[in-house]
């Protein structure tokens, strides 16, 4: 086959897999939004009934309902962790952004590690069940427009962590990749965590292919696509080394980042 041909031929598939995608999504939004309209009041009683480890169960469960949707658009999802992370120390979570879909991998997969966020405080309101998570869950919601009210907040919910053993979830380049490709990374909101958590472990997480889900915006969904989540060794901080540890965090999570 002619290189002219492997082309054609690899467009041609490209093209049916678009066509495909927009029933596909249709009806992956239809389960996507059932899924957290139905968990909304399931929050609500486990956080009555069980307090924010009843809640955070609930959370669990629903983000694992939100990794089976994508299994409409014939979407897979791989965990690759070898390290033994401590469960009884809190831990920062490092990771690149591609999707909002980062989040339910993160959440489900290291939901032994009680995972907290960093969110933008627009989300905090207005979405069934991720908005009743946002302010109720222990997360931190910042005003981006606001950075005096970033740090307070950011160096509450580092000394949150700290004290009760949680994770810290930070993606320090801000915004999503909208082609895989890493952004820099911003270094304030680390630096706060690192000295809020002194004895906290970072750890790097990379995140691939999220990206492709939306690489035509929200609507229609990309198909087929292979989600993977690599968790790299984890790193002690030191106050006095900052940047060095933040350019070793970035490296780490940039090496195995394909795009």
């Amino acid at each position: 086959m002619s290189s002219i041909e492997a082309f054609t031929q690899k467009m041609n598939m490209e093209l049916i897999k678009k066509i495909l995608s927009y029933p596909l999504s249709v009806l992956f939004y239809i389960f996507f939004g059932l899924t957290l309209v139905v968990f909304h009041p399931l929050e609500w009683l486990g956080l009555k009934l069980g307090g924010a480890k009843g809640l955070r169960t609930v959370v669990d469960y629903l983000n694992l309902g939100l990794l089976v949707c994508l299994h409409i658009l014939g979407v897979t999802v791989r965990y690759t962790n070898t390290q033994k992370l401590p469960i009884n120390r809190s831990l920062i979570i490092v990771s690149n952004h591609q999707s909002m879909f980062d989040i339910p991998m993160i959440i489900w997969f290291m939901r032994k590690h009680k995972a907290k966020f960093i969110s933008k405080i627009e989300l905090g309101k207005g979405i069934p069940s991720i908005s009743f998570n946002l302010r109720h869950g222990g997360n931190a919601l910042i005003d981006r427009k606001n950075p005096k009210q970033s740090v307070p907040v950011l160096t509450k919910f580092g000394k949150f962590i700290a004290k009760n053993n949680f994770s810290a979830v930070i993606f320090p380049e801000g915004t999503r990749s909208k082609d895989g490709k890493p952004k820099e990374f911003a270094h304030t909101g680390l630096k706060i965590l690192f000295k809020n958590a002194p004895e906290a472990l970072v750890v790097p997480v990379t995140i691939n292919n999220s990206w492709k889900l939306v690489r035509f915006g929200n609507f229609p969904m990309g198909i087929g696509v292979r989600l993977t989540l690599e968790v790299h060794q984890p790193l002690a901080i030191d106050n006095k080394k900052t940047d060095k540890l933040i350019a070793t965090i970035e490296e780490r999570i940039i090496s195995t980042i394909k795009t």
